[in-house]
Protein backbone atom coordinates (compact mmCIF):
# COMPACT_ATOMS: atom_id res chain seq x y z
CA UNK A 1 0.00 0.00 0.00
CA UNK A 2 3.09 2.07 0.80
CA UNK A 3 4.29 1.90 -2.63
CA UNK A 4 1.18 2.19 -4.71
CA UNK A 5 -0.01 5.35 -2.66
CA UNK A 6 3.40 6.83 -3.72
CA UNK A 7 3.79 5.64 -7.06
CA UNK A 8 0.48 7.49 -7.56
CA UNK A 9 1.43 10.38 -6.18
CA UNK A 10 4.92 10.65 -7.68
CA UNK A 11 4.98 8.80 -10.86
CA UNK A 12 7.02 6.03 -12.07
CA UNK A 13 10.19 7.18 -10.37
CA UNK A 14 10.50 8.09 -6.75
CA UNK A 15 12.62 8.06 -3.94
CA UNK A 16 11.96 7.71 -0.03
CA UNK A 17 14.02 6.96 2.89
CA UNK A 18 14.21 4.41 5.61
CA UNK A 19 17.41 5.11 7.38
CA UNK A 20 19.34 5.36 3.88
CA UNK A 21 17.86 6.30 0.29
CA UNK A 22 16.08 3.92 -1.63
CA UNK A 23 15.79 4.91 -5.32
CA UNK A 24 11.96 3.06 -6.54
CA UNK A 25 11.67 1.83 -10.11
CA UNK A 26 8.11 1.19 -11.31
CA UNK A 27 8.66 0.73 -15.68
CA UNK A 28 10.11 -2.88 -17.19
CA UNK A 29 12.15 -0.21 -19.10
CA UNK A 30 14.29 1.16 -16.38
CA UNK A 31 15.09 -1.96 -14.88
CA UNK A 32 16.49 -3.38 -18.51
CA UNK A 33 19.94 -3.53 -17.00
CA UNK A 34 19.63 -4.21 -13.63
CA UNK A 35 18.15 -7.52 -15.00
CA UNK A 36 20.48 -8.44 -17.63
CA UNK A 37 20.94 -12.34 -17.72
CA UNK A 38 24.33 -11.81 -19.30
CA UNK A 39 27.07 -13.53 -16.79
CA UNK A 40 28.74 -9.93 -16.98
CA UNK A 41 25.70 -8.30 -15.47
CA UNK A 42 27.45 -7.05 -12.23
CA UNK A 43 24.32 -6.09 -10.04
CA UNK A 44 23.71 -9.28 -7.96
CA UNK A 45 24.46 -7.23 -4.62
CA UNK A 46 21.10 -6.89 -2.88
CA UNK A 47 22.39 -5.13 0.33
CA UNK A 48 25.68 -2.32 1.03
CA UNK A 49 28.61 -2.82 2.68
CA UNK A 50 27.00 -0.66 5.47
CA UNK A 51 23.49 -2.53 5.68
CA UNK A 52 25.02 -6.17 5.87
CA UNK A 53 27.27 -5.78 8.37
CA UNK A 54 24.41 -7.10 11.25
CA UNK A 55 23.97 -10.37 8.36
CA UNK A 56 28.01 -11.10 9.27
CA UNK A 57 27.44 -10.89 12.75
CA UNK A 58 24.86 -13.39 12.60
CA UNK A 59 26.93 -15.28 10.25
CA UNK A 60 24.94 -15.62 7.23
CA UNK A 61 26.70 -13.16 4.76
CA UNK A 62 28.37 -14.94 2.25
CA UNK A 63 26.59 -18.08 2.09
CA UNK A 64 23.92 -19.87 0.32
CA UNK A 65 22.29 -18.20 -2.35
CA UNK A 66 19.58 -16.01 -1.01
CA UNK A 67 21.71 -13.04 0.89
CA UNK A 68 25.62 -14.11 -0.76
CA UNK A 69 26.88 -10.64 -2.60
CA UNK A 70 30.73 -12.66 -3.42
CA UNK A 71 30.07 -13.45 -6.78
CA UNK A 72 32.28 -16.61 -7.22
CA UNK A 73 30.77 -17.95 -4.10
CA UNK A 74 27.13 -17.34 -5.42
CA UNK A 75 27.88 -18.59 -8.88
CA UNK A 76 29.23 -21.74 -7.40
CA UNK A 77 26.44 -22.33 -4.63
CA UNK A 78 23.87 -21.50 -7.60
CA UNK A 79 25.37 -24.34 -10.25
CA UNK A 80 24.51 -27.07 -7.55
CA UNK A 81 21.28 -25.64 -6.60
CA UNK A 82 20.06 -25.18 -10.31
CA UNK A 83 21.78 -28.85 -11.14
CA UNK A 84 19.49 -30.37 -8.58
CA UNK A 85 16.77 -28.89 -9.39
CA UNK A 86 16.05 -29.01 -12.85
CA UNK A 87 16.89 -32.54 -13.01
CA UNK A 88 13.86 -34.88 -14.40
CA UNK A 89 14.81 -36.93 -11.17
CA UNK A 90 13.56 -34.06 -9.07
CA UNK A 91 10.64 -33.26 -11.28
CA UNK A 92 9.36 -36.88 -10.87
CA UNK A 93 9.83 -36.28 -7.22
CA UNK A 94 7.62 -32.99 -6.77
CA UNK A 95 4.54 -34.86 -8.50
CA UNK A 96 5.19 -37.75 -6.07
CA UNK A 97 5.58 -35.96 -2.86
CA UNK A 98 2.71 -33.55 -3.81
CA UNK A 99 0.23 -36.80 -4.22
CA UNK A 100 1.89 -38.45 -1.45
CA UNK A 101 1.27 -35.58 1.15
CA UNK A 102 -2.23 -34.19 -0.21
CA UNK A 103 -3.72 -38.08 1.07
CA UNK A 104 -2.14 -37.33 3.82
CA UNK A 105 -4.09 -33.92 3.85
CA UNK A 106 -7.13 -35.50 2.52
CA UNK A 107 -7.10 -37.81 5.35
CA UNK A 108 -7.29 -34.95 7.96
CA UNK A 109 -9.61 -32.84 6.50
CA UNK A 110 -11.99 -36.15 6.02
CA UNK A 111 -12.06 -36.79 9.76
CA UNK A 112 -12.44 -32.80 10.21
CA UNK A 113 -14.30 -31.76 7.74
CA UNK A 114 -15.90 -34.35 5.35
CA UNK A 115 -16.76 -36.79 7.66
CA UNK A 116 -16.32 -35.48 11.26
CA UNK A 117 -18.83 -33.90 12.98
CA UNK A 118 -16.78 -30.86 13.01
CA UNK A 119 -17.71 -29.52 9.58
CA UNK A 120 -17.56 -25.94 10.28
CA UNK A 121 -15.26 -22.85 7.97
CA UNK A 122 -11.84 -23.65 8.34
CA UNK A 123 -8.78 -21.73 7.82
CA UNK A 124 -7.20 -22.83 4.28
CA UNK A 125 -4.12 -20.87 4.51
CA UNK A 126 -3.08 -22.42 7.83
CA UNK A 127 -2.84 -25.33 6.16
CA UNK A 128 -1.57 -24.59 2.99
CA UNK A 129 1.33 -23.75 5.07
CA UNK A 130 1.55 -26.62 6.84
CA UNK A 131 1.35 -28.15 4.06
CA UNK A 132 4.07 -26.39 1.90
CA UNK A 133 6.06 -26.92 4.87
CA UNK A 134 6.43 -30.81 4.72
CA UNK A 135 6.56 -30.30 1.00
CA UNK A 136 9.54 -28.74 0.67
CA UNK A 137 11.61 -30.16 3.67
CA UNK A 138 11.16 -33.83 2.15
CA UNK A 139 12.16 -32.91 -1.48
CA UNK A 140 15.21 -31.07 -0.34
CA UNK A 141 16.35 -32.72 2.50
CA UNK A 142 14.75 -36.27 2.29
CA UNK A 143 13.48 -35.74 5.71
CA UNK A 144 10.03 -36.46 6.53
CA UNK A 145 8.30 -33.14 8.44
CA UNK A 146 5.07 -33.71 10.19
CA UNK A 147 3.81 -30.33 10.75
CA UNK A 148 0.35 -31.27 9.42
CA UNK A 149 0.27 -34.12 11.53
CA UNK A 150 0.68 -31.28 14.31
CA UNK A 151 -1.84 -29.08 13.29
CA UNK A 152 -4.29 -32.07 13.27
CA UNK A 153 -3.15 -33.17 16.72
CA UNK A 154 -4.10 -29.89 17.51
CA UNK A 155 -7.56 -29.50 16.11
CA UNK A 156 -9.07 -33.04 16.77
CA UNK A 157 -10.59 -34.23 19.85
CA UNK A 158 -10.48 -37.71 19.57
CA UNK A 159 -8.49 -39.14 16.82
CA UNK A 160 -5.02 -38.07 16.34
CA UNK A 161 -2.40 -38.67 14.16
CA UNK A 162 -0.82 -42.07 13.26
CA UNK A 163 2.81 -41.04 14.24
CA UNK A 164 4.86 -40.75 16.78
CA UNK A 165 4.97 -37.57 19.17
CA UNK A 166 8.18 -36.97 19.81
CA UNK A 167 9.06 -37.07 15.77
CA UNK A 168 6.26 -34.74 15.40
CA UNK A 169 7.59 -32.40 18.18
CA UNK A 170 11.07 -32.25 16.67
CA UNK A 171 10.03 -31.22 13.21
CA UNK A 172 7.86 -28.53 14.49
CA UNK A 173 10.42 -27.37 16.78
CA UNK A 174 12.72 -27.27 13.34
CA UNK A 175 9.75 -25.58 11.17
CA UNK A 176 9.14 -23.34 13.96
CA UNK A 177 13.09 -22.30 14.46
CA UNK A 178 13.10 -21.25 10.78
CA UNK A 179 10.29 -19.54 10.73
CA UNK A 180 11.90 -17.42 13.76
CA UNK A 181 15.18 -17.07 11.80
CA UNK A 182 13.61 -15.56 8.75
CA UNK A 183 10.94 -13.19 10.83
CA UNK A 184 14.17 -12.33 12.99
CA UNK A 185 16.27 -10.92 10.47
CA UNK A 186 15.16 -7.38 11.05
CA UNK A 187 16.94 -7.26 14.32
CA UNK A 188 20.41 -7.20 12.53
CA UNK A 189 19.55 -4.89 9.66
CA UNK A 190 17.76 -2.05 11.17
CA UNK A 191 18.76 -2.26 14.94
CA UNK A 192 22.19 -0.87 15.16
CA UNK A 193 24.88 -2.91 16.67
CA UNK A 194 25.34 -0.43 19.93
CA UNK A 195 21.50 -1.37 20.82
CA UNK A 196 22.42 -5.20 20.29
CA UNK A 197 25.30 -5.07 22.01
CA UNK A 198 24.60 -3.09 25.07
CA UNK A 199 20.78 -2.59 25.58
CA UNK A 200 19.02 -5.71 27.37
CA UNK A 201 16.04 -5.86 25.57
CA UNK A 202 17.86 -5.52 22.01
CA UNK A 203 21.01 -7.62 23.12
CA UNK A 204 18.71 -10.66 24.65
CA UNK A 205 16.47 -10.54 21.06
CA UNK A 206 19.41 -10.69 19.26
CA UNK A 207 21.11 -13.32 21.80
CA UNK A 208 18.05 -15.57 21.05
CA UNK A 209 18.46 -14.92 17.22
CA UNK A 210 22.35 -16.52 17.70
CA UNK A 211 21.07 -19.60 19.63
CA UNK A 212 18.17 -20.41 17.22
CA UNK A 213 20.19 -20.04 14.63
CA UNK A 214 23.01 -22.19 16.26
CA UNK A 215 20.43 -24.90 16.52
CA UNK A 216 19.31 -24.83 13.16
CA UNK A 217 22.84 -25.07 11.78
CA UNK A 218 23.39 -28.49 14.34
CA UNK A 219 20.28 -29.61 13.07
CA UNK A 220 21.39 -29.54 9.36
CA UNK A 221 24.56 -30.53 10.12
CA UNK A 222 23.33 -33.51 11.78
CA UNK A 223 20.75 -34.32 8.59
CA UNK A 224 23.82 -33.75 6.16
CA UNK A 225 26.33 -35.88 8.21
CA UNK A 226 23.10 -38.76 8.76
CA UNK A 227 22.81 -38.59 4.79
CA UNK A 228 26.51 -39.18 3.95
CA UNK A 229 26.96 -41.60 6.05
CA UNK A 230 23.76 -43.87 3.73
CA UNK A 231 25.64 -43.31 0.77
CA UNK A 232 28.40 -44.25 1.98
CA UNK A 233 26.54 -47.26 2.76
CA UNK A 234 24.84 -47.89 -0.28
CA UNK A 235 26.66 -50.10 -2.80
CA UNK A 236 27.56 -48.56 -5.92
CA UNK A 237 24.88 -50.65 -8.00
CA UNK A 238 21.91 -49.57 -5.77
CA UNK A 239 20.13 -46.13 -6.63
CA UNK A 240 20.24 -43.26 -4.33
CA UNK A 241 17.02 -41.46 -3.35
CA UNK A 242 16.32 -38.26 -5.87
CA UNK A 243 15.61 -35.19 -2.86
CA UNK A 244 18.02 -32.29 -3.77
CA UNK A 245 20.35 -33.15 -0.21
CA UNK A 246 21.33 -36.51 -1.75
CA UNK A 247 21.72 -34.54 -5.40
CA UNK A 248 24.39 -32.31 -3.91
CA UNK A 249 26.13 -34.42 -1.48
CA UNK A 250 27.00 -36.57 -4.79
CA UNK A 251 27.38 -33.89 -7.52
CA UNK A 252 31.46 -33.94 -9.00
CA UNK A 253 31.89 -37.25 -7.07
CA UNK A 254 32.44 -41.50 -8.41
CA UNK A 255 28.35 -41.18 -7.30
CA UNK A 256 27.40 -38.66 -9.89
CA UNK A 257 26.57 -39.89 -13.39
CA UNK A 258 27.67 -36.70 -15.09
CA UNK A 259 31.28 -37.46 -12.84
CA UNK A 260 34.79 -36.41 -15.41
CA UNK A 261 37.76 -37.60 -12.71
CA UNK A 262 39.66 -35.76 -15.42
CA UNK A 263 38.17 -32.42 -14.74
CA UNK A 264 40.32 -30.79 -12.26
CA UNK A 265 38.37 -27.23 -12.36
CA UNK A 266 38.06 -25.97 -8.86
CA UNK A 267 34.54 -24.89 -9.48
CA UNK A 268 33.87 -28.61 -10.56
CA UNK A 269 34.99 -29.54 -7.08
CA UNK A 270 32.30 -31.33 -4.80
CA UNK A 271 30.58 -29.62 -1.76
CA UNK A 272 31.32 -29.14 1.79
CA UNK A 273 29.02 -29.41 4.28
CA UNK A 274 28.52 -25.81 4.93
CA UNK A 275 27.92 -24.79 1.49
CA UNK A 276 25.00 -27.81 1.54
CA UNK A 277 23.59 -26.14 4.54
CA UNK A 278 23.13 -22.98 2.93
CA UNK A 279 22.09 -23.71 -0.25
CA UNK A 280 18.94 -26.19 1.21
CA UNK A 281 18.60 -23.59 3.92
CA UNK A 282 17.97 -20.77 1.47
CA UNK A 283 15.89 -23.54 -0.55
CA UNK A 284 13.40 -23.95 2.45
CA UNK A 285 13.03 -20.58 3.23
CA UNK A 286 12.22 -19.29 -0.31
CA UNK A 287 9.52 -22.13 -1.31
CA UNK A 288 7.84 -22.26 1.82
CA UNK A 289 5.87 -19.40 2.29
CA UNK A 290 5.61 -18.14 -1.42
CA UNK A 291 3.87 -21.48 -2.66
CA UNK A 292 1.66 -21.66 0.55
CA UNK A 293 0.35 -17.95 -0.36
CA UNK A 294 0.32 -18.14 -3.98
CA UNK A 295 -2.27 -21.44 -3.88
CA UNK A 296 -4.01 -19.48 -0.85
CA UNK A 297 -5.02 -16.60 -3.32
CA UNK A 298 -5.58 -19.10 -6.53
CA UNK A 299 -8.31 -20.16 -3.98
CA UNK A 300 -9.52 -16.93 -3.50
CA UNK A 301 -9.67 -15.40 -7.10
CA UNK A 302 -11.39 -18.77 -8.10
CA UNK A 303 -14.12 -18.38 -5.91
CA UNK A 304 -14.69 -14.63 -7.40
CA UNK A 305 -14.27 -15.79 -11.12
CA UNK A 306 -16.65 -18.83 -11.44
CA UNK A 307 -16.32 -18.50 -15.33
CA UNK A 308 -12.85 -19.32 -15.22
CA UNK A 309 -13.06 -21.78 -12.13
CA UNK A 310 -15.43 -24.08 -15.00
CA UNK A 311 -12.83 -23.95 -17.43
CA UNK A 312 -10.19 -24.84 -15.01
CA UNK A 313 -12.48 -28.13 -13.85
CA UNK A 314 -13.47 -28.82 -17.85
CA UNK A 315 -9.70 -29.12 -18.08
CA UNK A 316 -9.06 -30.75 -15.12
CA UNK A 317 -11.84 -33.36 -15.59
CA UNK A 318 -10.89 -33.83 -19.70
CA UNK A 319 -7.03 -34.57 -17.93
CA UNK A 320 -8.41 -37.44 -15.09
CA UNK A 321 -11.26 -38.62 -17.10
CA UNK A 322 -13.51 -38.75 -13.29
CA UNK A 323 -10.60 -40.78 -11.80
CA UNK A 324 -10.36 -38.82 -8.28
CA UNK A 325 -7.85 -40.88 -6.67
CA UNK A 326 -4.50 -41.81 -8.87
CA UNK A 327 -1.66 -40.22 -8.44
CA UNK A 328 -0.86 -37.21 -10.67
CA UNK A 329 2.16 -37.65 -13.30
CA UNK A 330 4.07 -35.54 -15.15
CA UNK A 331 2.15 -36.01 -18.20
CA UNK A 332 -0.74 -34.71 -16.74
CA UNK A 333 1.08 -31.39 -15.59
CA UNK A 334 1.72 -30.73 -19.67
CA UNK A 335 -1.89 -30.56 -20.33
CA UNK A 336 -2.74 -28.88 -17.40
CA UNK A 337 -2.31 -25.31 -19.73
CA UNK A 338 -5.00 -23.50 -18.31
CA UNK A 339 -4.20 -24.40 -14.66
CA UNK A 340 -0.58 -22.99 -15.57
CA UNK A 341 -2.20 -19.61 -16.74
CA UNK A 342 -4.08 -19.29 -13.55
CA UNK A 343 -1.15 -19.68 -11.75
CA UNK A 344 0.41 -17.05 -13.77
CA UNK A 345 -2.57 -14.78 -13.73
CA UNK A 346 -2.71 -14.94 -9.92
CA UNK A 347 0.99 -14.48 -9.19
CA UNK A 348 0.77 -11.34 -11.87
CA UNK A 349 -2.66 -9.08 -10.44
CA UNK A 350 -1.37 -10.41 -6.77
CA UNK A 351 1.92 -10.79 -6.15
CA UNK A 352 3.46 -12.67 -2.78
CA UNK A 353 7.15 -10.88 -3.52
CA UNK A 354 5.91 -7.35 -4.07
CA UNK A 355 9.15 -5.80 -5.15
CA UNK A 356 12.95 -6.64 -4.35
CA UNK A 357 16.08 -4.93 -4.19
CA UNK A 358 19.57 -4.34 -5.63
CA UNK A 359 22.65 -1.95 -4.88
CA UNK A 360 25.05 -0.22 -7.08
CA UNK A 361 28.21 -1.07 -6.36
CA UNK A 362 29.58 1.56 -8.31
CA UNK A 363 28.33 4.76 -10.28
CA UNK A 364 25.55 4.01 -12.76
CA UNK A 365 23.38 5.59 -14.94
CA UNK A 366 19.69 4.00 -14.59
CA UNK A 367 16.23 5.60 -15.27
CA UNK A 368 18.18 8.33 -17.25
CA UNK A 369 20.08 9.20 -14.37
CA UNK A 370 23.27 8.90 -13.02
CA UNK A 371 23.55 7.46 -9.22
CA UNK A 372 26.42 6.91 -7.12
CA UNK A 373 27.87 3.99 -5.68
CA UNK A 374 26.11 2.61 -2.84
CA UNK A 375 22.88 3.67 -4.26
CA UNK A 376 19.99 1.60 -2.98
CA UNK A 377 17.21 0.22 -5.72
CA UNK A 378 14.25 -1.30 -5.48
CA UNK A 379 12.00 -2.74 -8.36
CA UNK A 380 8.07 -2.79 -7.80
CA UNK A 381 6.78 -5.49 -9.12
CA UNK A 382 3.09 -4.83 -8.48
CA UNK A 383 3.55 -1.67 -10.18
CA UNK A 384 4.81 -3.24 -13.18
CA UNK A 385 2.06 -6.17 -13.50
CA UNK A 386 -0.47 -3.36 -13.28
CA UNK A 387 0.98 -0.85 -15.65
CA UNK A 388 -1.54 -0.62 -18.63
CA UNK A 389 1.07 -0.17 -20.91
CA UNK A 390 2.52 -3.90 -20.72
CA UNK A 391 -1.33 -5.70 -19.76
CA UNK A 392 -4.33 -4.82 -21.62
CA UNK A 393 -6.79 -4.41 -18.59
CA UNK A 394 -3.85 -5.34 -15.69
CA UNK A 395 -6.55 -4.97 -12.86
CA UNK A 396 -8.82 -7.47 -14.34
CA UNK A 397 -7.87 -11.18 -13.39
CA UNK A 398 -8.15 -12.71 -17.03
CA UNK A 399 -5.51 -15.86 -17.19
CA UNK A 400 -7.14 -16.23 -21.07
CA UNK A 401 -4.32 -13.69 -21.89
CA UNK A 402 -1.65 -16.59 -21.49
CA UNK A 403 -3.73 -19.02 -23.70
CA UNK A 404 -3.31 -16.61 -26.53
CA UNK A 405 -0.80 -18.65 -29.58
CA UNK A 406 2.08 -17.22 -29.71
CA UNK A 407 1.70 -15.00 -26.61
CA UNK A 408 4.66 -13.73 -24.72
CA UNK A 409 5.05 -10.99 -22.01
CA UNK A 410 7.19 -7.77 -22.88
CA UNK A 411 10.27 -8.06 -21.63
CA UNK A 412 10.77 -7.11 -17.86
CA UNK A 413 7.20 -7.07 -17.76
CA UNK A 414 6.31 -10.28 -15.36
CA UNK A 415 8.56 -10.61 -12.58
CA UNK A 416 6.84 -13.17 -10.12
CA UNK A 417 10.37 -14.82 -9.92
CA UNK A 418 12.98 -11.30 -10.43
CA UNK A 419 14.90 -11.42 -13.17
CA UNK A 420 18.15 -11.40 -14.36
CA UNK A 421 20.86 -13.55 -12.94
CA UNK A 422 19.25 -13.84 -9.72
CA UNK A 423 16.20 -14.85 -10.88
CA UNK A 424 14.59 -17.42 -8.73
CA UNK A 425 16.00 -21.18 -9.90
CA UNK A 426 13.17 -22.78 -7.86
CA UNK A 427 10.50 -21.31 -10.60
CA UNK A 428 10.46 -24.88 -12.39
CA UNK A 429 9.37 -26.83 -9.29
CA UNK A 430 6.97 -23.77 -8.24
CA UNK A 431 4.73 -24.33 -11.07
CA UNK A 432 4.32 -27.68 -11.01
CA UNK A 433 3.54 -27.95 -7.34
CA UNK A 434 1.33 -25.20 -7.14
CA UNK A 435 -0.55 -27.13 -10.79
CA UNK A 436 -0.27 -30.36 -9.14
CA UNK A 437 -1.93 -28.81 -5.94
CA UNK A 438 -4.62 -27.16 -8.03
CA UNK A 439 -5.73 -30.35 -9.84
CA UNK A 440 -5.44 -32.32 -6.98
CA UNK A 441 -7.91 -30.26 -4.85
CA UNK A 442 -10.03 -29.52 -7.42
CA UNK A 443 -10.88 -32.81 -9.23
CA UNK A 444 -12.89 -33.73 -5.66
CA UNK A 445 -13.54 -30.94 -3.66
CA UNK A 446 -15.62 -27.95 -3.69
CA UNK A 447 -14.25 -25.51 -1.91
CA UNK A 448 -15.98 -21.90 -1.09
CA UNK A 449 -15.30 -18.75 0.73
CA UNK A 450 -17.57 -18.37 3.63
CA UNK A 451 -17.87 -14.91 2.89
CA UNK A 452 -17.06 -13.55 -0.60
CA UNK A 453 -17.69 -10.13 0.21
CA UNK A 454 -15.11 -10.08 2.75
CA UNK A 455 -12.03 -8.16 1.67
CA UNK A 456 -8.80 -10.54 0.98
CA UNK A 457 -6.78 -10.33 4.90
CA UNK A 458 -3.04 -9.85 3.89
CA UNK A 459 -0.05 -8.52 5.73
CA UNK A 460 3.01 -7.02 3.31
CA UNK A 461 6.58 -6.68 4.39
CA UNK A 462 9.18 -8.68 2.51
CA UNK A 463 6.47 -10.53 0.95
CA UNK A 464 2.44 -10.40 1.10
CA UNK A 465 0.81 -13.23 3.33
CA UNK A 466 -2.57 -14.61 3.39
CA UNK A 467 -3.17 -14.07 7.40
CA UNK A 468 -6.54 -15.98 6.69
CA UNK A 469 -8.89 -17.68 4.06
CA UNK A 470 -12.02 -19.05 5.97
CA UNK A 471 -13.42 -21.68 3.85
CA UNK A 472 -16.17 -24.53 3.52
CA UNK A 473 -15.15 -28.04 2.09
CA UNK A 474 -17.41 -30.70 0.57
CA UNK A 475 -16.76 -33.45 -1.93
CA UNK A 476 -17.43 -32.26 -5.66
CA UNK A 477 -21.05 -33.66 -6.74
Amino acid sequence: MFYDSNHKKYGDLYEVYFGTRVIVLNRSEYVEKLLSASKKNPFITKLSEDDSKGFHELGIMGKGILLNQEFQSWVYNRHFFTQAILSPKFVHEVTYWTSKLFNELESYWDKLYINGVNKKAFDFNTWSNQFTNDMIISLLTGERSYTMASYFNGLSDNEKAERPSALIDETVKFVHAIRKHVLGFSMFQIVSPFLRHYFPYFKNKSDDMKQNLKYLNQRFDSIIKKRRQEIENTPLDKPLSNDMLTSVIIANTPRDVNYDKNVNEKSMRPMTDVEIRGIIFDGIVAGTDTSANTISYIVYYLAHNPDVKKKMLDEIDRVFEDDKTRPITESDIHNLKYCEAIVKEVSRIFSVVNSFARCLEKPEEIAGYQWPANTHVRISIDAIHHNSEYWEKPENFNPDRWMIEGFEPKKNSFITFGGGLRVCPGRKFAMVELVCLMALLFRKYEIDLINKEAPLKTLSSVITVCTELLVEIKLRN
